[in-house]
């Protein structure tokens, strides 16, 4: 089966950086969109970043564009997201997500997901 296990989240200042980490396994991802999400308390899942496995090819959402980046490695099964100039608002449990085929920015089109991780940042 499919696993997902995210890790780096933590808490941290407004301005500050982290970078996550999603290790995958359970199958081959040629073909599949690989995504962050993230969901603040009370509120619904957003779209954050996605990469295509075998092309790397990104996408982002505007609220992070410029600011956050999501790579992969793929020898290591390996989903990334280097997240600069931290504000408050980027506050939530992001979770790794994945799709057969092209990206979009509707969560629930996503088949696959982790248990997420915290991030934390104040002001």
């Amino acid at each position: 089966h499919v696993q997902l296990v995210e890790s780096g989240g933590g808490l941290v200042q407004a301005g500050d950086s982290l970078r996550l980490s999603c290790a995958a396994s359970g199958r081959t991802f040629s073909g599949y969109t690989m995504a962050w999400v993230r969901q603040a308390p009370g509120k619904e899942r957003e779209f954050v970043a996605a990469i295509s496995w075998i092309g790397g090819r990104t996408y982002y959402s505007n609220s992070v564009k410029g600011r956050f980046t999501i790579s992969r490695d793929n020898a290591k099964n390996t989903v990334f997201l280097q997240m600069n100039s931290l504000k408050p608002e980027d506050t939530g449990v992001y979770f790794c997500a994945a799709k057969f085929g092209t990206w979009t920015m509707t969560p629930p089109t996503y088949d696959y997901w982790g248990q997420g991780t915290q991030v934390t940042v104040s002001s």
